[in-house]
């Protein structure tokens, strides 16, 4: 389902469970967003242009995923996260498609993410859609040293 500002309790109740589950996999941490108020989670679902979507099993919250404009004619995936219980169930691979879908109607030409250094399932994920490594360097970790790889596919 498509997520709007006025769904912030669902997108609040999968980020933070996203964090908890696998705080290695993401550059935020869940302090930085588990003391945010509704403004803060309001102002996140309402950037221009993003895109956020939450994937339902049995009625209940089971992964999450934003697409959110980039520069030039990119558009960028961030924030994939599915739950242990749904895991393996195409759930990754359904919020993976949304996303591409949304950044291809936005006349996005490629679409862009940035995965932790060893998140060999993630990576792994992402190639199985047609993402592939490249060059470019991501942003620097809270370690300050390590930086995000980037991948990248072409939507044309």
């Amino acid at each position: 389902m498509t997520v709007t500002e006025d769904d912030w309790p669902l997108w609040r109740e999968v980020r933070l469970a996203a964090l908890t589950d696998a705080p290695h996999a993401f550059k935020a941490r869940l302090a930085d967003w588990h003391t945010g108020g509704e403004e803060q989670w309001r102002a996140r679902l309402a950037l221009p242009g993003a895109y956020n979507v939450v994937a339902l099993l049995d009625g209940r919250a089971a992964g999450m995923a934003r697409g959110v404009p980039g520069g030039g004619r990119a558009s960028e995936l961030r924030s994939v996260w599915v739950s242990p219980e749904a895991r393996g169930s195409g759930i990754a691979d359904q919020l993976i498609a949304a996303v591409e879908a949304w950044a291809r109607q936005s006349g996005a030409t490629v679409l862009k993410l940035a995965v932790i250094p060893g998140n060999g399932p993630a990576i792994a994920l992402y190639q199985r859609n047609g993402f592939v490594a490249m060059e470019e360097l991501g942003d620097l970790l809270p370690d300050g040293v390590t930086r995000e790889h980037v991948m990248a596919k072409r939507l044309c």
